[in-house]
């Protein structure tokens, strides 16, 4: 464990003592897929999977996570072990500060947000990759956004990538699978898939979103869906790049977390336009 995953430990910990929290049971199965070795060290790259049953004031839930990890052998002694960091993709890079509220163009047409069948999408889809839409390298707004359109939110502005949320099989909107850019869209969409920002995390329903400035610096780097509430009527969330189901909203079990960590949670509106 490095000192981050420590510090990541003591802030759960801390938190599930002030939530009345309690891990009741905990399983971990490591899955190793490369080798390399130099004389008597050997790297090894592996997925860790591990799931807790997790009881909060009464209510039970089941939160699941994968990490991929590294460990350095010499001989038979491990000299390091840590999770390999998030891996960034060239479309993160590109244009991630573009606001993109222009919405001149209608969208294809009016519905009612489905909530029930984002969420389904997110449980389907939370450690698994669908082969209908392009697999990025960080895919948590990718994955995000396919569970806003299995929830049949409408979408508009294509083919420009500047403008509306829309997604063609071959081409996309920077909101749509940019963190940044999605942040600024939910922010100021006047049609087709529209949000209302709140103030609390616990104003949130499933299938709301909630997107995360690790730094606070400005640049808006993940996000993750709502699936479903703890017993404190706090939001638990599914997202990918470090694939998670049911992991509490905050992050402060991440690497990523800081104490400069800003958040903004939106309601997506029920009916869209």
């Amino acid at each position: 464990m490095t000192d981050d995953e420590r510090k990541c430990f003591e802030r759960e910990q801390k938190r599930m003592k002030q939530s009345n929290t309690r891990v009741l049971k905990m399983s971990g199965e490591i899955v190793p897929y490369r080798y390399t070795s130099c004389g008597s060290d050997r790297t090894v790259h592996y997925m860790y999977d591990y799931a807790r049953f997790v009881l909060t004031n009464e209510s039970f839930y089941l939160e699941e996570s994968r990490e991929h990890r590294r460990s350095l052998l010499k001989g038979k002694k491990i000299i390091q072990d840590r999770r390999l960091p998030t891996p960034k993709s060239d479309e993160r890079k590109k244009e991630a500060f573009e606001s993109l509220n222009d919405s001149r163009d209608s969208p294809d047409r009016a519905s009612i947000y489905n909530r029930l069948e984002a969420v389904k999408y997110a449980e389907r889809w939370w450690d698994a990759y669908n082969p209908q839409y392009h697999h990025f390298a960080d895919n948590c707004t990718n994955f995000i956004s396919q569970c806003l359109k299995a929830g049949e939110a409408p979408m508009h502005g294509a083919p420009q990538r500047g403008r509306g949320w829309w997604y063609t099989g071959d081409n996309w909107s920077y909101s749509w699978a940019v963190a940044h850019s999605m942040r600024w869209y939910l922010s100021g969409a006047t049609k087709g898939l529209m949000a209302k920002e709140v103030e609390r995390a616990s104003d949130l329903q499933p299938g709301d979103i909630i997107c995360y400035d690790f730094d606070g610096d400005g640049h808006w780097e993940h996000t993750t869906i709502v699936v479903m509430k703890d017993g404190n009527h706090e939001p638990l969330v599914n997202a990918q790049t470090e694939n998670s189901r049911n992991r509490y909203w905050s992050y402060e079990d991440s690497t990523a977390w800081t104490p400069n960590i800003t958040y903004k949670f939106f309601q997506i509106n029920d009916q869209l336009t």
